[in-house]
């Protein structure tokens, strides 16, 4: 039974900058088109890199600690309680991290749209999968670089 205080993390990731535990309680509830993942972050750890989503859009529940919420106007602290929205497009710009010295706790609600694109504003690099956020692994996609772009019609046959 999924549980906000007691969870069953099951996913996680250790990279340099970008090291968390994962409990998707939406998935283990049952849910199917609504997502919410307890992330937990390590100090000086950030969940992903500024990116922005083009078919889901996310609500941020600070659940423990004092995370710091990166957006395209800057930074700011964010107390335990809050609740930030990130639209669909550039508005919905962020990048969470903990600058803090003791672990913190977010809820990241989402819709489970596919296939998915996200943008990642500090390299250009954009993400696309057939599959919704936090699903199963990507079988089609990958990250990309604006500069990989070939034209509409290269390689197409012309008709006969």
């Amino acid at each position: 039974m999924a549980n906000l205080f007691e969870p069953e993390f099951d996913a996680e990731q250790d990279r340099p900058g970008f090291s968390w535990r994962r409990a998707r309680l939406g998935r283990q509830a049952g849910g199917e088109r609504l997502g919410a993942s307890l992330f937990e972050l390590p100090p000086g750890q950030a969940a992903f890199p500024l990116h922005f989503h083009l078919a889901n859009e996310e609500l941020l529940i600070v659940i423990r600690g004092r995370p710091t919420l990166r957006t395209r106007v800057g930074e700011r602290e964010l107390g335990e309680g809050e609740v930030v929205a990130f639209p669909v497009g550039e508005r919905g710009e962020h990048q969470l991290v903990n600058r803090s010295a003791e672990s913190v706790r977010l809820l990241i609600v989402s819709e489970m749209n596919a296939p998915e694109i996200v943008s990642y504003p500090d390299t250009g690099k954009i993400f696309a999968r057939d599959t919704p956020p936090g699903g199963d692994p990507v079988e089609i996609g990958g990250a990309f670089l604006p500069l990989d772009a070939i034209d509409y019609f290269e390689g197409e046959p012309e008709p006969e």
